[in-house]
């Protein structure tokens, strides 16, 4: 079946398509997996099955990738004006979407929240456009040449088939800037969605699609798990494709990575987060306390950025708690399907609600104190949970070292900025970071010292905007940028071209 934009029954905006099987998408046109292989997508919420996925196999891997290199050969030679075109005009259709069936679908997928499906759509419609301004910035420069008779040039070249591999918790937006730069750049892509949601990634390949991306530019593969390691293996090792990025866990990166290093490939890899938000003493405490609730509990606490950690000055300690406490009080968490006013709904399974319990039992066992939460889950697949708020936090307990990927705030005390810097750099993540102060100076300077890819002073740790370099700087937060002439600089690479005036003699 072929794609052929808003009439397509992928267009479709009813609750009814929801329960459709979701195909693969490859050299412009829908299809079942080789095999007919299919997986169940589950609404984490309900724990019942919403749809079948079709299941790629290392056949359907081989076509996306023989269609993406032989699209290369005219995309990479498209003029900037109808690349932007393409792009602007699936940000106008994406942005439509949020009036259509993206609500139903990220809601049933992830149990995204009405704010949640706003921010996923819009900041995706974002990217798309910041993205098509970039298209003229993919600049060159002619270099002097100390050789007589010579000009130098060195253009930025596209790399060719791009490997992007985004993940479920901002899956629109994540999805948006795992290929809206390879491709602006002249890549071609095959995009591997997370197995948990589908349909939401999806919505970004439509919208592309409906705009006119041509065939073989963008292929989507996903997989069901037990296929997902082979398949993900033989795509990043396929001699034919040039870069990988992969958004996700920290151990699934360090794996990919290991592949891409056989090869000698380069990757973008953003990975996990531990952020901390250092408040010092002369810090406005209704922002802190209001930033921090934002940083940590957004989409319940599932963003690689969220605000995991908050070191507080002895002198702020106790008038912060009582300020962070009264502002978790107002938020509203339930089931967002019952009631769609809700802040905070159910994490994206199961599994995980328990893995964050554990967490949060064995720092209570190993002396932290609970100072709001019960550590339970409620709902009809046991997936919510309410704000966790624990104290007295140390760099011996596991919970200070691993990501929560849940609805907690982990607090830690400290009495000078050189002892806060240690404990704010005291795990192996450097995604991202805060500090409040007054002292726009002083601040500053701690903001510096803070091994992160950004900090933000007087703001929360999420944050970030389409022209921004984000990633973090080693360790288990991955290394490379996404977003503005840094993504640029990821996506393309510099050719030295040289050219000799005819009649030049070489001594040797």
């Amino acid at each position: 079946m072929a794609a052929n934009g808003l009439g397509d029954k992928h267009e479709l905006g009813s609750r009814a398509a929801l329960s459709e099987p979701q195909e693969l998408f490859i050299d412009g046109s829908y299809c079942s997996s080789s095999d007919g292989a299919t997986f169940p997508v589950v609404n984490p919420m309900t724990g019942k099955t919403i749809y079948n996925c079709a299941s790629a196999s290392v056949d359907d891997y081989t076509r996306a990738i023989q269609s993406a290199s032989i699209a290369f050969n005219s995309w990479s030679r498209t003029g900037p004006s109808a690349r932007r075109l393409v792009f602007l005009k699936a940000a106008d259709i994406l942005e439509g979407y949020l009036h259509g069936d993206a609500p139903a679908i990220l809601s049933a997928e992830v149990s995204a929240t009405k704010s949640w499906i706003k921010v996923n759509i819009l900041a995706s419609v974002g990217i798309l456009r910041e993205t098509a301004g970039l298209v003229t910035h993919i600049k060159g420069e002619i270099v002097p040449a100390d050789r007589p008779g010579t000009t130098i040039l060195v253009e930025r070249e596209p790399l060719g088939v791009v490997f992007a591999i985004s993940p479920w918790n901002a899956p629109v937006n994540l999805t948006a800037r795992a290929i809206a730069t390879p491709l602006i750049c002249g890549n071609t892509v095959i995009l591997k969605p997370s197995e948990f949601s589908p349909k939401s990634q999806h919505l970004v390949v439509r919208a592309l699609t409906a705009a006119g991306l041509p065939p073989g530019c963008l292929s989507f593969l996903p997989v069901s798990p037990d296929r997902t390691p082979a398949v993900t293996e033989y795509a990043v090792k396929h001699p034919s494709v040039r870069h990988i990025n992969f958004t996700g866990s920290d151990r699934v990166g360090r794996i990919i990575a290991g592949w891409a290093a056989t090869c000698l490939k380069r990757c973008v890899l953003e990975l996990g987060g531990k952020a901390p938000v250092i408040i010092l003493e002369d810090a406005n405490i209704d922002d802190a306390a209001e930033a921090v609730v934002f940083g940590a509990l957004a989409n319940a606490g599932q963003i690689c950025m969220s605000t995991e950690r908050v070191l507080l000055h002895d002198s702020v300690a106790k008038p912060f708690k009582e300020a962070l406490l009264q502002r978790i009080e107002s938020i509203k968490v339930g089931n967002h399907e019952e009631d769609p006013e809700i802040s905070i709904s159910g994490l994206f399974n199961a599994a995980s609600a328990r893995r964050v319990e554990d967490l949060l039992k064995g720092a209570v066992t190993s002396g932290a104190k609970l100072l709001c939460g019960d550590i339970s889950t409620s709902g009809p697949n046991k997936t919510i949970m309410s704000p966790h708020v624990i104290d007295a936090v140390t760099p011996d307990m596991d919970i200070f070292h691993r990501e929560s990927f849940g609805p907690l705030i982990c607090l830690s005390s400290f009495h000078s900025d050189e002892e806060a810097i240690a404990i704010a750099n005291g795990t192996d993540f450097s995604l991202c970071a805060a500090v409040f102060s007054r002292d726009v100076m002083r601040s500053l300077e701690v903001a510096r010292r803070v091994r992160a890819g950004s900090c933000h002073i007087n703001g929360p740790t999420v944050y970030i905007e389409a022209t921004l370099p984000n990633g973090g700087v080693g360790g288990s937060s991955g290394y490379g940028r996404f977003g503005g002439i840094a993504g640029v600089y990821e996506f393309t690479e510099p050719k030295i071209i040289s050219l000799g005036k005819s009649g030049m003699k070489y001594v040797f």
